[in-house]
C-alpha cells in the first residue's frame, strides 16, 4: 500500500447534525475561548493539510457565520443531513474527490470530540507512513473510531455508507486492515448538556 502523501491528504470536519439530544446547536458551545466547532477547525487547519472541508447541514447560517474569516477551510452544505452521519460522509467524500481527484487519502473527524488536536491528526498520517496500512483509526474504549484516515482505496466504501451509520462500522468490519493510534480521550464527546458540564469541570484545572 502506497503512502498517503502529505500534500495529497484532505480533511473533512463533520458538523451537520442538529444536536437533538442537546436541544440547541452544540457546535457553538463555548470552548477554549471559542466554540467546539471553531476549536475543531483550528486544530484541523493547524495540521497544514489541505484542502479542508467542513460539512454543514442543520443551523447552516449560524455555523457559516461562526466560521467567517477562518482561513484554510471550505464549507459545503449537505442537503441530506437529516438522514444521518453517513450522508455527511458521502457529501464530503464526493466533494473532495470531485475537486481534488489526485487525493491519496482523507482524514475524517467530528466537531464534538473536544480533545482532538493537531498532534493526533498528524499522528494518523505518520502512522500510515510507518505501517503502510490503508486505514488508521483513533483507538478508545478498545475500539477503532474517528478521527481516522482512509486511503483512497476505501473511498468507494465510504460512499456506500447509509443512514446514521458513521465510519466506525467500516473500521470495525475492516479491522485487520486498521492501524491504531491510542486516543483514550476520544471517548469524550458532547451530546448532552450533562456531557458539556462534565467537560467544563474537566478543563477547569488546566484553564
Amino acid at each position: 500500500m502506497k503512502k498517503v502523501r502529505v500534500n495529497h491528504c484532505g480533511l473533512i470536519v463533520l458538523a451537520a447534525g442538529m444536536s437533538s439530544r442537546m436541544g440547541s446547536p452544540k457546535q457553538v458551545l463555548p470552548y477554549k475561548g471559542q466554540t467546539l466547532l471553531g476549536h475543531s477547525v483550528e486544530e484541523a487547519v493547524g495540521t497544514g493539510l489541505q484542502p479542508i472541508w467542513v460539512v454543514l447541514g442543520a443551523s447552516q447560517d449560524l455555523l457559516e457565520k461562526e466560521l467567517e474569516g477562518k482561513a484554510g477551510i471550505q464549507c459545503i452544505f449537505n442537503p441530506l443531513w437529516q438522514e444521518g452521519m453517513a450522508s455527511s460522509i458521502r457529501c464530503g467524500v464526493q466533494t473532495a474527490t470531485r475537486f481534488f481527484p489526485e487525493m491519496d487519502g482523507l482524514i475524517i473527524m467530528v466537531c464534538d470530540q473536544p480533545f482532538v488536536d493537531r498532534v493526533l491528526l498528524k499522528a494518523l498520517l505518520h502512522t500510515q507512513h510507518k505501517t503502510g496500512m490503508p486505514l488508521v483509526a483513533s483507538i478508545y474504549q478498545g475500539h477503532p473510531g474517528v478521527p481516522a484516515l482512509f486511503h483512497e482505496s476505501f473511498f468507494d466504501a465510504l460512499l456506500m455508507l447509509k443512514g446514521d451509520q458513521g465510519a466506525r462500522r467500516l473500521l470495525k468490519d475492516e479491522f485487520d486492515r486498521v492501524a491504531g493510534v491510542s486516543f483514550p480521550e476520544g471517548e469524550t464527546d458532547i451530546d448532552t448538556i450533562e456531557d458539556y458540564m462534565k467537560l467544563k469541570e474537566q478543563k477547569k484545572p488546566h484553564d
